[in-house]
């Protein structure tokens, strides 16, 4: 099994980049800015680091579970992911209705389909240095997202049936090291 998925683009503005599993490589995107080191919330950028695949969640209405082997449980009407900085909760899964701003996971669209926490800003959580950091599934129509790291539905399922049960998404910068 594997631990690592490895994040690689040829620049830090780029938005297309590539998912490097040893030698399987499969296209994915990131935020509309890029990459960049230091993350802000709301700046469309996907944090350069090492991060650690928290709580995944799948739509079990749009099918079954993603891999037997992941942290993945099926996802209800009712979950949330808070991104107000202010929030005791900022960066948190939540339970809907929130009284403060939030993401809502279950979408019309299928881009939380099924979906994966990260690491990013979770110890210690920061006001304002990003939150709700996903690996998910593309968006038909969109080649962006708002900072998150996301493949096709039929490249999900085959990264996942590789990963054991701890799997750390690596985000390199365009040059050098993380």
């Amino acid at each position: 099994m594997i631990t690592y998925l490895h994040i690689r683009a040829r620049s830090e503005r780029m938005v297309k980049a590539r998912l490097h599993i040893g030698h399987l490589v499969f296209p994915c995107i990131i935020g509309r800015s890029g990459r960049g080191r230091i993350k802000r919330e709301g700046d469309g950028k996907t944090p350069v680091g090492v991060f650690e695949l928290r709580q995944g969640f799948f739509r079990s209405d749009r099918g079954r579970s993603p891999a037997p082997h992941v942290n993945a449980r099926p996802m209800r009407k009712n979950d949330g992911w808070c991104e107000v900085p202010a929030s005791s909760f900022y960066n948190q899964h939540v339970k809907l209705p929130f009284r403060d701003g939030h993401e809502t996971m279950w979408r019309e669209d299928e881009a939380y389909d099924v979906v994966f926490a990260t690491s990013h800003n979770e110890r210690p959580r920061v006001k304002g240095l990003g939150s709700a950091i996903f690996f998910h599934l593309t968006r038909q129509g969109s080649n962006v997202t708002a900072g998150c790291v996301a493949v096709s539905a039929g490249d999900m399922l085959k990264i996942l049936n590789l990963c054991g049960h701890k799997v750390r998404l690596a985000v390199w910068p365009g040059q050098g090291v993380l």
